[in-house]
């Protein structure tokens, strides 16, 4: 008996199942499974989100059944469901009827159990028949991925552990727990709750960081909820979305076909008057229109703030200005709101912006009005702005006439 438990044979099989066929240190364990757990990231934010749930782009068949594929292995989401709740996310978003929102459940449920929130919604025939519409109906999405989804999970197991030994089970668990943290954690949870924000969307969205990476890009949530449809995340110079370099790639590989990104401001001459087409731009563009002026705010603040003496104005003032006096009325909670009633009381110019920028809001926000009357309204707002005395004002006001529609 004692020699049978040393032959090596046996030597040899509990070799196997304790370091693997590739027999690897950890770090190389670690390093495989930062690639792996990337290629699911990748395969969420280029091919179910972008692609599925938005149409932000077209990709090749072949690449859209390696996502597939992959995707059944690495999380058992099908794409289906994962679309019909991300769809319905953004129809009701903020809303009682939002499947994951932090403003309704609280982000310490959406970050931990964001798992558990798409499960439920999963299970929800009506938002994947509502929803749920032009996704995969083949052969495959009815008898393997939809189906059979543990299989593919268990074969991911079967893979790690027979390449990577013991160590593979817990990089199993790792490619298991990812998108659960990440995805429906993160994203779905601080991405509508703390960040900083490009846009004043019409949700709770924030941007994470500047530089999406971890997460495909998807840490520029606020760009993506202000521009939906569009196939690049990132806006600003300073942001990068390593989902659009990989849509590129394969763009250029011709596999990928992206159809919209983020519009950007044009300018040209000075209109004499606001008319038709300044109307125009500006709707299309208004929330970078709005981001423009947000910007003329912190830089007048910025004056306002050098020109007094130490001590003058209390800081948490100035702090509460800096963070939400450029922001709508109904986004500034209730905390802030004696704060910013003393700035505005403190600094008439800003008074003046701040009544100016919602003034300039409703303007697409007035549905009752039509075409003509909307555009005489633009005009006297610019009549206003520039007869106001305000230097940053009358500066928007021209550029806000100059400003063209673009693709």
């Amino acid at each position: 008996m004692t020699f049978l438990f040393d032959s090596p044979v046996v030597n040899g099989i509990v070799d196997l199942l304790a370091n693997g066929v590739l027999d690897l240190a950890w770090w190389q364990i670690l390093l495989i499974g930062l690639v792996l757990t990337h290629i699911t990231i990748a395969s969420v934010t280029i091919y179910l989100h972008r692609h599925s749930a938005h149409r932000a782009l077209d990709l090749h068949p072949a690449v859209q059944h390696f996502f597939r594929f992959w995707l059944w292995m690495t999380t058992g989401m099908t794409t289906k469901a994962w679309t019909a709740i991300h769809r319905k996310h953004h129809a009701k978003c903020e809303q009682a009827e939002d499947p994951h929102s932090p403003q309704i459940y609280g982000l310490k449920k959406v970050m931990w159990e964001g798992a558990e929130l798409y499960r439920a919604e999963a299970k929800n025939q009506d938002t994947l028949s509502r929803y749920g519409h032009g996704t995969p109906d083949d052969w495959l999405e009815r008898n393997l991925y939809s189906g059979r989804s543990v299989l593919g999970i268990s074969m991911m197991l079967i893979i790690d552990v027979t390449l990577f030994g013991a160590l593979g089970a817990a990089l199993w668990a790792v490619q298991m727990a990812w998108i659960p943290f990440w995805a429906a954690g993160v994203v779905n949870g601080v991405g509508h709750f703390w960040g900083y924000r490009n846009f004043e969307a019409q949700d709770a969205s924030t941007n994470l960081i500047p530089w999406g990476i971890i997460i495909g890009g998807e840490e520029l949530h606020n760009n993506h909820h202000t521009y939906p449809t569009s196939a690049k995340f990132s806006v600003k110079p300073y942001e990068f979305d390593i989902g659009w370099v990989y849509i590129s790639l394969l763009s250029k590989l011709g596999l990928a076909k992206p159809k919209k990104t983020p519009p950007r401001l044009a300018y040209g001459e000075v209109r004499p008057v606001a008319d038709e087409k300044t109307l125009e731009a500006v709707i299309a563009h208004r929330y970078e229109v709005m981001a423009g002026y947000a910007g003329q705010m912190r830089d007048q603040l910025a004056k306002e703030v050098g020109t007094l003496k130490a001590g003058a104005v209390d800081a948490q003032i100035v702090k509460a200005a800096t963070r939400w006096l450029h922001r709508d009325a109904e986004k500034v909670p209730a905390s802030a709101v004696e704060q910013l009633t003393k700035a505005r009381a403190t600094w008439p110019v800003l008074d003046k912006m701040v009544t100016m920028r919602e003034e300039l809001r409703q303007i697409w926000m007035n549905t009752g009005r039509n075409r003509e009357q909307l555009t005489a309204d633009l005009q006297a707002w610019c009549k206003r702005a520039e007869e106001s005395g305000i230097a940053a004002l009358r500066e928007f006001s021209l550029k806000l006439r100059a400003v063209r529609v673009t693709g």
